[in-house]
């Protein structure tokens, strides 16, 4: 109980300041010019002090009862996301309104991902802005939970007494970005809560910032970076009553300049960094590569891509798709390495300076190799996704051998130890559909896994190669198969969340029974674009 009285008390300094800051400058962007002369002093504090007692009531951050409740569930993990001191909330709400005077915004954008790693968003007129960032913005709980076109038969199974509720948006401050790509608009990405304040236990991003919380627990932090491939076609054409849509040149980066700039100097504009680009092994295919940060930046950077190289790409009457097609191939590389909790050493690295893993990075990536099965189900999500993991064999199995191997970009796991950033591993399970929140926790998941237990594993000095293990991993190349993986993996089911994993495979066991007509390919691949 004491835990939750201080932790009530945090939450009212944090109502204290933003009331305080909202009464204090009602000028705020020329939305406060209504007279106020009959609206004596105490009125307003009266006001004031009704509103902070209902706010402190709602939603927005768990009670005592909410924390006891969680504690109690089988998802008995940490919570990731931490009240922000008010220094940091003064000083970012200044910059904010600084911002939106200065770029004379309209709409403020509140986004939140859906299973599918899709933005789902709800936009308010700038001036209801700070109403928001205490109050929240209420969208219906379906619209992040399950596939983009419901049937009237769609998972009964797995309806919840709460499942047809609101969720609360709830904004991260320090993600607020003016939109380049977007008149006079700004975004925020928001965690979720439901409406009696505890987090949305389905939620990807909330089970990312889980995961890192536990790996920070833990003495280490995670630098990554995600490299996606996507496609860019010409405007759908109409061919004996067929919608087809081409594939623009392959040299596009260099026959079509001015898109490729907006989208990079965009993505820069909100916050993510991106260190290459170019076109990629198909017609219409490009790669870019983002630049490697500590933290949640990296997939919220991967999130920001997926709906801004959309926009960008209409602007030129093209169409930008992650989806895969028959014999198509987005890939979505998640490159990462362990650190300290200071961000000061590469766990990855040998002192020596020998280009090999450490006895700490084999642990890491035998805990990938461990659960390369479950991991798989949520990289590859997709029945066409998974057809790239059997591209070099021609036999008829049901599964492959899970691969990994120094510099090898055949392999599932690619350790790079050369150039500036030090040694690495790239996990190439993933496709470019997957949604980068989860690929991000179930990499660490893993990971965390193969450092805290040595259950079936061996490895060799750190002068060695070597990595043994008493059970060769296996990837199925069924999503029904891969599905089974994820529901027997313990490690996965216990970090991910029991209300995650069902609500995750019942949906995609719907999507299984379900699989799209060629009538309704483009309806599906506008979902993804």
């Amino acid at each position: 109980m004491m835990k939750g009285t201080f932790y009530r008390r945090d939450c009212k300094n944090y109502f204290d300041l933003i009331y305080t800051d909202i009464f204090r400058d009602k000028i705020f962007i020329s939305q406060d010019t209504r007279d106020e002369g009959n609206e004596t002093e105490a009125n307003r504090m009266s006001k004031l002090r009704r509103t902070r007692k209902k706010v402190t009531k709602q939603h927005l951050f768990s009670t005592e009862v909410g924390e006891m409740d969680i504690s109690n569930s089988k998802d008995n993990t940490r919570d990731g996301t931490q009240l922000p001191t008010t220094p940091h909330i003064s000083s970012r709400m200044k910059h904010i309104k600084q911002e939106m005077v200065k770029n004379h915004l309209q709409f403020v954008r509140f986004e939140a991902t859906d299973l599918h790693g899709v933005s789902r968003s709800k936009s308010i007129p700038a001036h209801f802005f700070q109403e928001k960032v205490i109050h929240g913005v209420c969208m219906p709980r379906g619209y992040l939970e399950l596939i983009p076109n419901p049937k009237d038969d769609e998972v009964d199974h797995i309806r919840a007494t709460c499942f047809n509720s609101d969720i609360v948006l709830m904004p991260e401050l320090s993600t607020f970005r003016v939109l380049p790509w977007a008149e006079r608009t700004a975004r925020v990405i928001c965690d979720t809560f439901t409406v009696t304040g505890e987090p949305l236990l389905t939620s990807p991003r909330y089970i990312a910032k889980r995961q890192l919380s536990q790996l920070q627990d833990s003495g280490f932090s995670l630098l990554s970076a995600f490299i996606y491939d996507f496609c860019i076609f010409a405007v759908p054409e109409i061919i004996n009553s067929k919608t087809i849509s081409f594939p623009a040149s392959t040299l596009l980066n260099n026959h079509d300049q001015p898109f490729i700039q907006e989208l990079v100097d965009g993505l820069y504009h909100t916050g993510a960094n991106v260190e290459s680009f170019s076109s990629s092994t198909r017609p219409g295919q490009m790669e870019i590569c983002f630049l490697p940060e500590f933290g949640i930046s990296a997939a919220d950077n991967a999130f920001t891509l997926r709906t801004g190289v959309k926009e960008v790409a209409r602007k030129y009457n093209y169409i930008a798709s992650f989806f895969i097609e028959t014999g198509f191939c987005n890939s979505g590389i998640l490159s990462h390495s362990l650190w300290d909790v200071d961000g000061k050493e590469n766990m990855f690295c040998s002192s020596s300076g020998i280009e090999e893993l450490t006895i700490t990075g084999k642990k890491w990536l035998a805990g990938l190799l461990k659960h390369s099965a479950a991991l798989s189900c949520l990289m590859a999500p997709a029945v066409s996704c998974r057809k790239r993991y059997s591209k070099e064999s021609k036999d008829l199995k049901d599964s492959v051998p899970t691969t990994w191997g120094y510099n090898d970009n055949s392999c599932a796991f690619n350790i790079k130890c050369h150039g500036e950033k030090g040694t690495r591993i790239e996990n190439k399970l993933g496709s470019a559909t997957a949604n980068p929140y989860l690929v991000l926790a179930a990499t660490v998941a893993a990971g965390l896994d193969g450092l805290q237990s040595s259950d079936g594993v061996l490895v060799g000095p750190d002068d060695s190669t070597d990595l043994y293990q008493s059970k060769p991993s296996e990837i199925p190349l069924k999503l029904e198969d891969a599905l089974v993986a994820l529901e027997e993996d313990q490690c996965l089911r216990q970090a991910l969340g029991e209300t995650f994993i069902r609500y995750f495979v019942a949906m995609k066991k719907y999507e299984l029974e379900n699989e799209e007509t060629d009538a309704e390919r483009n309806k599906f691949l506008e979902y993804f674009i």
